[in-house]
C-alpha cells in the first residue's frame, strides 16, 4: 500500500512530462508549418520577415494568434499583404487553427480539397479576394465539422457547387460570389438550421431556383444576384420569416412577384431588377413595413404604381425604372424620406405634382424618358439635399427656373431633349457643385452666361441643338475639370476665346453647326482637334502659320475580294444615300495620294504573294504532322528533337482527347491570320482552345518565343482571354487560352437574327469590356496589333474578352508588310501608319481599331462592305451622318429604337475620335474608359478606379 502510494506522484509527473513533451512537439509543428507556409508563397512586402525557424514559438509573429494557455496557433491572418503563390499545404499542419483568414492576396491554384477535414477545429475560413482557380473539390464539404463561416469570393473557382455543403449543419455564413460556378444549387441549402447569409451572385448558376423554405428558416440575407436563373421565384420564399435582404436581381426569372413576399414585415432590401417579371407591382408590398430600399426596375411592370407603397415609412431608395409602368407620378416620391428615387424610362405621364410640405431629403430624382409634360415644378429648387436630378427626354416646357442656382450640392443636371424655353439663368453659378449640366436638344435662347465660369467642378457641358447666340464666355477657362463640351447646333458666333487653351483635360469640343470665325487656342487638344468637331462654321479656321494642320495621314488601303479588275480601291467618305453611285473628285493630292497608296498596296501584295509561295513550297516538301499523344507529353528541355508542353497555373498537362484532336476538322473553331484554334479537354475536364500557329517559319528562337509566350501569361484580366500554356517543337507551336462558350463578337454582330440580336445594354457592356481589356494590355506594355469583331470572345455570361492579343511580336522582327499579309482579315481595323515605314507602330493602332470596333458594334454594319462597284467604309458614312445630323440612321435597325441617343452619341463621337488619322489625335485608352464610365455613369467621378 506504502509503495503504491509512493508511486502515484511518479506517474503523475511522468503524465505531465509526456503532455509538456506533445505541446513542445506540436508547437515546433506549428513554427516549421508557418516557416514552410513562408517558404511556398512570394512575399514582396516582406511582411513575413519577423517568421524564422529560430524562434521557439510563434505567437509574435505579424498576423499568428495564440492560445493563452497551449500556446498553440489558433488563428492566421494576412489580409491585403500581397502574398502570391499557390496555396501551401503546410496549413494542413496547423491543427489547432479556428480562423484562417487571407483574402486580398494573389495566392492562386486550386483549393485544397482536404483543407477542412485536415483542420478539424476551424470555424472561419477567408480565401476571398485570390486568383484561386480550378473546380471546388467535391470533397471540401465532406467533413465540415465545425465551419461557421466560410467565403471564396472573388476568386476564378469554376465547376459545381459540392452537395455536401447541405450537410455543413454548423454554417452560418457561405459567401461563393464572383466566381465562375456553374449548375444548379444544391437541394437542402435552405434548411441548413444555422445559416443566416447566403450569397452566390456573380457565377453562371442555372436552372430554377429550388424550393422547400422551411418556416424554421435562420435566413436572414439571400443574394443570388448576377446569375443565370430562369423559371419563376420559388412561391414559398416568404416562408423564410427573417429575410432582411433578398436579392434575385439579373437573372431570367418569369411570372409575378410571389404572394408569400407580403409576410416578410421585416425585409429591408428587395431587389429584382433586370429579369423578365411581369404583372402589376402589387399593392401588397406596402405591407412589407421595414423596407428600405426596393428595386423593380428593368422588368415588365405595367398598370400604375401603387400608393399603397406609401406605408413603407422607412423607405429611402425605390428604383422602378425600365418597365411599362403608366399613369402619374405617385404622390409618396415626395412624401417618404426617400433619398433616391427613379422611374426613368416608363410610360408615366401629366404634370410632375410636388406637394407643398414635400419631404426635401432625396439626393438623386430620376424621371428620364416618360412622358411628363408642364413646367418644371417651382418647388424642386428648394431640395437642397438633391445631387442628382435627370428629367431628359420627356414633353417638359416653360423656362429654366431662377432658383436652380440655389441648389449648392447638385452634381447632376439633365433636362435635355425637353421643350424648354427661354434664356439659361445666370443663376446658375451659384450651383457650384456642378458636375454634369446637360440642356441639349431644347429651345433655349439668348447668351450662354458666363456666371457659369463659377461652376469650377464641371466635367461636361452640354448645350447642342439650341438656339443660342452670342459668343462663348471666355469664363468657360475657368472650368479646368472639363472634359466633353458640346455647343453644335446653335447660332453661335464670334471667335473661340484664347482662354480656352486652359483646359488641361479636354477630350471632345465640339462647336460644329455654328457660325464661329477665327483661329483656335493654343493648346495641344487645339492643335489636333478633329475637323468635324469644327465643321460648319463660317469662317473658322483650323490651320495655322507655320503650323499646317493638313497633314493627313494616308487612308488605310482596302482590299475588294470581289473585284478582279481593280484590286486596290481608296477609302473615301460615303453616306447610305450615295453608296452605289459615289461622286469621285480627284484633286492633284488626291492622285498623289492614291498614287502613294497604290505602290504601298502593291508592295504588300507582292510580298503576300511571294510568302505564300514559299509556304507552299515548304509544305509539299513536308509530311503532314500527326500529333498523337506521346507528341504533347512533357519532355525534357535538353532534347531538342522533342517537343516541351508549359502550363501557366491550373490545368493537367495531357488532353483527354489525345493530341490528334488537334488537327481533328471537326473540333475546328476557327481560322485567323496566325492559325486555326481548336477546342479539346484538359484531363481535369476544363476544355480549352488551342492555336495552331502558322508562322512556324516566322517566330522567333525557343528562347525568344518562351520569353514572349510568358510575359502574355502574365496579363491576367476579367476582359482578357487567358493564355493557360504553349507547346513548342521547331516545326509546331502551340498557344492553350481559356475556351469561351460565348462564341465571338462577329457572330453575334453580323450572323444572328433580330430575335437573337445584342440589346443595347449588352452592347455598351463589350464596347466598355474590350476598353478595359485594351488598357489592361497597353499598362502591362502589350501591343494586340490584329483587334477585331472576330477576336472578341464572350464568355458564358455575356462578358468580352480581348484575345489574339500580341501575337505579332512572336515575329522576330515587326516586318509590315509580312504582318498585314498575315492580319488582311483585320483590313478597315487596321490604322493607317501600317502602310507608312517612317511611322512607328505603337497603342495608339489599337485605339484605332478600338474605334472602327465600337462603331461596328453600335451600327451593325461591317468596317468595310463592298458593293457592286463601290467601297464603302464604315467610318466614312458614320463620319457623314453626323455631319449631316441623322446619326439615328446610322444605329443597328435590329434595336428597333431600343436605346438613348445621349448615351450613343458621345460613344459614336468618340469612335470617330478614335480612328483620326493622325496617332497624336487619338485618346489613350485609359482615356477612353474615363469617357465611357462617365457616359454608363454620370454621377460618378471620372477618377473613381475603372478596372
Amino acid at each position: 500500500m506504502a509503495a503504491a502510494t509512493s508511486a502515484a506522484p511518479a506517474l503523475l509527473l511522468g503524465a505531465l512530462l509526456l503532455v509538456a513533451a506533445a505541446t513542445t512537439a506540436a508547437l515546433t509543428d506549428d513554427v516549421l508549418a508557418l516557416v514552410v507556409f513562408k517558404t511556398g508563397v512570394a512575399d514582396p512586402l516582406g511582411r513575413l520577415a519577423a517568421w524564422t525557424e529560430d524562434d521557439d514559438r510563434p505567437c509574435s509573429w505579424p498576423g499568428v494568434g495564440c492560445d493563452a494557455r497551449t500556446g498553440r496557433v489558433t488563428s492566421l491572418s494576412l489580409a491585403a499583404e500581397s502574398l502570391s503563390g499557390r496555396l501551401p499545404r503546410a496549413l494542413l499542419r496547423l491543427d489547432a487553427l479556428l480562423t484562417l483568414s487571407l483574402p486580398g492576396n494573389n495566392l492562386s491554384g486550386p483549393v485544397l480539397p482536404s483543407l477542412l477535414g485536415s483542420l478539424t477545429r476551424l470555424r472561419s475560413l477567408d480565401l476571398s479576394s485570390n486568383r484561386l482557380a480550378a473546380a471546388v473539390p467535391a470533397d471540401l464539404f465532406a467533413q465540415c465539422r465545425e465551419i461557421r463561416s466560410l467565403s471564396l469570393a472573388h476568386n476564378e473557382l469554376s465547376g459545381y457547387i459540392p452537395t455536401d455543403v447541405a450537410s455543413c449543419s454548423s454554417l452560418v455564413s457561405l459567401n461563393l460570389s464572383s466566381n465562375r460556378l456553374a449548375g444548379p444549387i444544391p437541394d437542402g441549402l435552405w434548411s441548413l438550421p444555422s445559416l443566416r447569409s447566403l450569397d452566390l451572385s456573380g457565377n453562371a448558376l442555372s436552372g430554377s431556383v429550388p424550393g422547400g423554405f422551411p418556416r424554421s428558416s435562420s435566413l436572414r440575407a439571400v443574394d443570388l444576384s448576377h446569375n443565370l436563373f430562369a423559371g419563376e421565384i420559388p412561391a414559398d420564399i416568404g416562408e423564410a420569416a427573417l429575410l432582411k435582404s433578398l436579392d434575385l436581381g439579373r437573372n431570367f426569372f418569369t411570372g409575378g412577384l410571389p404572394d408569400s413576399l407580403r409576410r416578410l414585415s421585416g425585409l429591408r432590401f428587395l431587389g429584382v431588377g433586370s429579369n423578365a417579371l411581369v404583372g402589376e407591382v402589387p399593392a401588397w408590398i406596402g405591407e412589407m413595413w421595414a423596407l428600405e430600399r426596393l428595386d423593380l426596375s428593368g422588368n415588365r411592370f405595367t398598370g400604375a404604381i401603387p400608393d399603397d407603397i406609401a406605408n413603407c415609412k422607412n423607405m429611402v431608395e425605390a428604383d422602378l425604372s425600365r418597365n411599362a409602368l403608366t399613369g402619374e407620378l405617385p404622390w409618396w416620391v415626395f412624401g417618404l424620406p426617400l433619398q433616391s428615387v427613379s422611374v426613368a424610362g416608363n410610360k408615366l405621364y401629366g404634370w410632375v405634382k410636388v406637394p407643398g410640405d414635400a419631404a426635401l431629403s432625396l439626393r438623386s430624382l430620376d424621371l428620364s424618358s416618360n412622358g411628363f409634360s408642364g413646367g418644371i415644378p417651382p418647388q424642386i429648387p428648394t431640395f437642397a439635399s438633391l445631387q442628382s436630378l435627370n428629367l431628359s427626354s420627356n414633353s417638359i416646357s416653360g423656362q429654366m427656373p431662377a432658383g436652380i442656382g440655389g441648389m449648392r450640392l447638385l452634381e447632376v443636371l439633365d433636362a435635355s431633349a425637353n421643350h424648354l424655353n427661354g434664356s439659361m439663368p445666370p443663376e446658375i453659378g451659384g450651383a457650384v457643385a456642378l458636375r454634369e449640366l446637360r440642356m441639349g436638344r431644347n429651345s433655349l435662347t439668348g447668351r450662354i452666361p458666363a456666371q457659369i465660369g463659377s461652376c469650377r467642378s464641371l466635367v461636361a457641358l452640354d448645350f447642342s441643338h439650341n438656339e443660342f447666340t452670342g459668343s462663348i464666355p471666355s469664363a468657360l477657362g475657368n472650368l479646368t475639370s472639363l472634359q466633353v463640351v458640346n455647343l453644335s447646333q446653335n447660332k453661335l458666333n464670334g471667335t473661340l476665346p484664347v482662354e480656352l487653351s486652359n483646359l488641361p483635360s479636354l477630350h471632345i469640343f465640339d462647336v460644329s453647326h455654328n457660325s464661329l470665325s477665327g483661329g483656335l487656342p493654343k493648346s495641344r487638344f487645339f492643335d489636333n482637334i478633329p475637323a468635324y468637331f469644327l465643321s460648319d462654321n463660317s469662317g473658322l479656321c483650323s490651320s495655322r502659320k507655320n503650323n499646317s494642320c493638313s497633314t493627313v495621314m494616308p487612308k488605310p488601303i482596302v482590299l475588294n475580294p470581289n473585284s478582279s479588275l481593280n484590286p486596290l480601291s481608296q477609302a473615301t467618305p460615303s453616306s447610305p444615300s450615295s453608296m452605289h453611285h459615289k461622286k469621285i473628285i480627284l484633286s492633284v493630292s488626291t492622285l498623289i495620294a492614291i498614287a502613294g497608296g497604290a505602290a504601298i498596296a502593291i508592295g504588300v501584295i507582292t510580298v503576300t504573294v511571294l510568302n505564300r509561295r514559299v509556304r507552299a513550297a515548304a509544305s509539299r516538301s513536308k509530311p503532314a504532322i500527326a500529333l498523337s499523344d506521346d507528341y504533347l507529353s512533357q519532355s525534357p528541355e535538353n532534347d531538342a528533337s522533342s517537343g516541351k508542353l508549359v502550363m501557366f497555373g491550373k490545368g493537367s498537362p495531357e488532353f483527354s482527347a489525345g493530341g490528334h484532336a488537334l488537327l481533328n476538322k471537326d473540333c475546328e473553331l476557327g481560322r485567323g491570320g496566325f492559325g486555326a484554334v481548336y477546342k479539346t479537354v484538359l484531363r481535369d475536364g476544363q476544355p480549352v482552345a488551342i492555336k495552331k500557329l502558322t508562322v512556324s517559319s516566322l517566330v522567333k528562337s525557343r528562347d525568344d518565343f518562351e520569353r514572349q509566350v510568358k510575359l502574355l501569361s502574365k496579363v491576367r484580366h476579367h476582359n482578357i482571354v487567358t493564355l493557360r500554356g504553349f507547346y513548342w517543337t521547331s516545326s509546331l507551336q502551340l498557344l492553350i487560352y481559356d475556351y469561351l462558350p460565348g462564341g465571338n463578337l462577329h457572330k453575334h454582330l453580323h450572323e444572328c437574327t433580330e430575335e437573337n440580336s445584342l440589346s443595347w445594354m449588352e452592347r455598351f457592356d463589350i464596347i466598355i469590356g474590350v476598353a478595359r481589356g485594351l488598357m489592361h494590355l497597353h499598362q502591362h506594355g502589350v501591343v494586340h496589333y490584329n483587334l477585331k469583331s472576330s477576336n472578341v470572345l464572350l464568355d458564358s455570361n455575356g462578358e468580352p474578352r480581348v484575345g489574339d492579343y500580341g501575337l505579332a511580336k512572336l515575329l522576330p522582327m515587326l516586318d509590315r508588310y509580312v504582318l498585314s499579309s498575315k492580319i488582311q482579315s483585320a483590313l478597315g481595323y487596321m490604322a493607317p501608319e501600317f502602310t507608312c515605314k517612317t511611322v512607328k507602330i505603337t497603342e495608339k493602332c489599337d485605339v484605332y481599331g478600338f474605334g472602327v470596333l465600337a462603331l461596328e458594334i453600335l451600327t451593325g454594319r461591317r468596317p468595310v462592305e463592298y458593293l457592286e462597284d463601290d467601297v464603302v467604309v464604315l467610318c466614312d458614312v458614320v463620319r457623314s451622318a453626323l455631319e449631316e445630323d441623322r446619326l439615328e440612321d446610322c444605329m443597328d435597325q435590329r434595336l428597333c429604337g431600343e436605346f438613348p441617343m445621349e448615351e450613343a452619341i458621345p460613344i459614336i463621337k468618340l469612335g470617330l475620335v478614335c480612328t483620326s488619322q493622325v496617332p497624336s489625335n487619338r485618346p489613350d485608352m485609359g482615356e477612353v474608359v474615363s469617357i465611357l464610365e462617365l457616359v454608363r455613369n454620370p454621377q460618378e467621378s471620372p477618377g473613381d478606379e475603372l478596372v
